[in-house]
Parts: C-alpha cells; structure tokens; sequence
C-alpha cells in the first residue's frame, strides 16, 4: 500500500526536523528513485542529502588518517586557493574514508567544496567531489581494481567515478563507496 501524499510529506518534514534538532544539517534534494513509489514520467521524486559542515568533516577525515592541503593554507568556501568541506555530503566523506581503509594508501585532499571548480549537480560545490594528491599507491589501487571506462576514468564497484586529470584524481561520489 502506497503512503498518501500528505503523510509522505509529514515525514519528509518530520524528518527534515529530526535532522535539524540533531544537529545534522540537511540540503537541496537531489532527484533519485524511490522503491516503494514508482512515479510516473516527469514527476520528480526527491531524498535528502546529509551535509556536514567543514569541522565536521575535517574531525572525520582527520580520524580516519586522511590529508588535506591548499594552497592558500585556508579552509573559506568562498577562495579558490583554500580547500573547505563546508557543505560536503556525508556519502562523500564516507567514500573518502572507504577509498583510505580499502587501499591502505596515503590520501591527500587538494580540493573540497570550495568555489572555482566547475558546475554542474556532481559537483565539488553540491558537495559530491574530492580531488586527491597523485600518489603512486591510491593511483595504482584505482587502477587495478576499477574500471576503466575510458579518457582517463575508472568506475568503482559502487558506481563512483575516479577521473585521472593532469595533476590530481578528481573523484565523483555518488554514494559512499561501500561503507
């Protein structure tokens, strides 16, 4: 039996309230399909994403052994030259913290959700990106154990998509690779 259209939205936003009195942060929906409601062509069907503020963020990072650096030595959203994780997904600390524990490798953080990436829903700013220092170690774990699917990319088994650019590993994660 299908919920009705206004418990769903009761629980959505009792969910949303939830979220805030706990602490965590919630953020624009990202359009996904639902299991038990199959909508129809052109009906959007949205989930909320957990976002972290950059303390919140960086405490995890920080105990799970992961780097991070800029070249400002800054963390402001707002400048290019810092690396911040204000407004990062929880699904994408939670990859970098999988990608760190499955290969053993060191990883550096070079770039988060600060502004001066490029746009789009997948983006850094949305909270779904990470770059990463190229190190020979994570550089070859990505190689040997995902697929490559061509112009310097490599899909993981979860769905996440490892993008070899010139000076780094841009990462795109959609979910959290495992965890």
């Amino acid at each position: 039996m299908r919920p009705l259209p206004l418990l769903r939205a009761a629980t959505v936003l009792a969910t949303a309230a939830l979220l805030t009195l706990a602490g965590t942060s919630t953020a624009t929906a990202t359009p996904t399909t639902d299991r038990v409601h199959q909508p129809t062509a052109g009906t959007p069907v949205t989930v909320l994403v957990t976002k972290l503020t950059h303390a919140e963020a960086a405490a995890r990072f920080r105990a799970a052994g992961i780097t991070w650096s800029s070249s400002g030595n800054c963390s402001d959203r707002y400048n290019s030259t810092c690396t911040s994780f204000e407004q990062i997904n929880l699904t994408t600390v939670q990859g970098a913290e999988t990608l760190k524990r499955a290969s053993g490798c060191a990883l550096n953080i070079t770039g988060g959700t600060e502004t001066g990436h490029a746009s789009g829903t997948y983006s850094h700013w949305n909270g779904y990106k990470l770059d990463y220092s190229l190190y020979t170690c994570v550089g070859n774990y990505i190689r040997n154990n995902f697929t490559y699917i061509g112009g310097n990319k490599w899909r993981s088994g979860s769905g996440n998509i490892y993008y070899l650019e010139s000076n780094h590993w841009d990462v795109t994660y959609y979910n959290c690779g495992g965890c």
